[in-house]
């Protein structure tokens, strides 16, 4: 079971370099590591040379996990977004009705989400709360802290 994710084209460009460093650098680098701690004996009894092989499974795993994020990835083309109501690439000002404080979050998907840039994660508790409102309604946010009301001030393209 697959799901797909919303990227931008800039992230799917990261993950594309990514993946071809792990190909082009990691991946005979491994088999270097391997290749050195099997000249070294017994394979028994050597535990770089199982360092190694563990190593390169993990390598292998990350691969065709990330392989596999990226044949389902769908690219975002920011000037078609609707910025009538919460969306993902949408930039959204929001007012704290307890504390009255404002904040200005970017709404990203799971891949790209990064709270110190002010990008929230779709499937973050704010971000699922906010998702599909417009300006000028409240959303109840269910967080680990407790239950936080928001106000959507502002919606413009991120």
């Amino acid at each position: 079971m697959s799901t797909i994710q919303y990227v931008t084209q800039e992230t799917l460009e990261q993950m594309k370099a990514e993946l071809q460093r792990m190909k082009a650098v990691d991946r005979p680098a491994a088999s270097r590591a391997i290749a050195e701690a099997r000249e070294k004996g017994d394979l028994k009894e050597n535990a770089e040379y199982d360092a190694a092989k563990e190593a390169q499974g993990m390598l292998e795993a990350r691969i065709a996990a990330l392989e596999g994020v990226m044949a389902n990835v769908r690219v975002l083309d920011i000037s078609s977004i609707d910025t009538s109501k919460v969306s993902i690439l949408t930039q959204v000002t929001l007012t704290n009705l307890k504390t009255n404080k404002q904040v200005i979050y970017k709404v990203v998907s799971e891949k790209e989400a990064d709270l110190k840039a002010g990008k929230i994660s779709v499937t973050s508790p704010i971000g699922k709360g906010i998702l599909g409102k417009k300006v000028g309604e409240t959303a109840e946010v269910q967080a680990p802290a407790g239950v936080l009301n928001f106000r959507i001030e502002a919606i413009t393209a991120g």
